[in-house]
């Protein structure tokens, strides 16, 4: 298992990149690397006081240079801010990691609509404001970029219980791969990633009370047998973000230990069968 970083140290050197979502978490992490790499970060949340902190540690941590801005992705003259106020901080804008998200997990039946709408407005509105706002400035100035949005592998499937984030992180998936299309003639990229458990600090244990979280213990779960680590993530994202990824456009890149393969497979679950009764069933079948 790596821990440390994979690219060289100035892989992402002068880059200018926003982080929604990225005061905390995994949006933290990634963004971390990123400065470690040599790039200028834009964080962005509802919370001015949670950036202006995660700010002041990331600067000291790496070095690096860090704008908190307060943004409800959600309101577009907002986005269209954190747009301006960057441009006139660092100069331009490379690259977006719409990471900015919400969940519940309940059964359908008990959300309310104003649930069902907090959800979708924060990850598939968000996202498109975002990649809108940022779109349109990148053709007007013949500027290339990218974008990288963080989804889930049940984004394909669908999953019961998660229904908002199901339905708004679809439709993230399908602009991501739409747009890659469309706008690779102005030299815009997109692409996502679709991660499976990396528990971070809070949300974890928001999603998950502690007599449901046992119910996901890896080795039951994940077929690698652990959670993600931060890290892994981080070189994922810094990888398609980088210009390395150069000719990596419209994919989602899965990483999750093998999870949702695990669950999709019809007969995965036959892993449980002891020695015992495999011999009893072989000794049926021949004969």
């Amino acid at each position: 298992m790596m821990t440390t970083g994979m690219l060289k140290e100035d892989a992402l050197k002068g880059k200018v990149i926003i982080v929604t979502g990225g005061g905390t978490g995994l949006g933290r992490s990634m963004g971390k690397y990123f400065l470690e790499l040599g790039a200028h970060l834009v964080v962005t949340s509802r919370k001015m006081e949670v950036l202006e902190n995660a700010a002041k540690e990331l600067e000291e941590e790496t070095g690096g240079k860090v704008l908190p801005l307060a943004c409800d992705v959600r309101k577009y003259n907002q986005v269209e801010n954190v747009i301006e106020k960057t441009v006139e901080r660092f100069g331009r804008v490379d690259a977006v990691l719409n990471n900015a998200a919400g969940n519940f997990i309940s059964p359908t039946e008990r959300l309310s609509h104003k649930a069902f709408d907090v959800i979708v407005d924060i990850v598939l509105k968000g996202t498109y404001n975002m990649t809108l706002a940022t779109g349109k400035h990148w053709i007007e100035q013949k500027q290339k970029g990218t974008f990288l949005s963080i989804v889930t592998t049940y984004a394909w499937t669908g999953s019961g219980y998660v229904v908002p984030s199901a339905c708004g992180k679809a439709g993230v998936l399908a602009l991501t791969r739409s747009l890659a299309v469309e706008w690779a003639k102005y030299g815009i990229r997109l692409n996502a990633i679709a991660p499976g458990p990396f528990p971070t600090e809070g949300a974890w244990s928001r999603l998950l009370p502690p007599d449901v979280e046992k119910l996901f213990d890896p080795a039951n779960k994940i077929p690698v047998g652990r959670f993600g680590e931060h890290q892994e993530l981080a070189n994922l994202a810094a990888y398609l973000v980088s210009d390395f990824s150069a000719y990596v456009n419209g994919e989602v890149v899965t990483i999750d230990g093998g999870e949702w393969l695990q669950g999709a497979g019809e007969f995965n679950a036959f892993d449980k069968i002891p020695s015992e009764m495999w011999d009893a069933m072989e000794k049926t079948r021949k004969r």
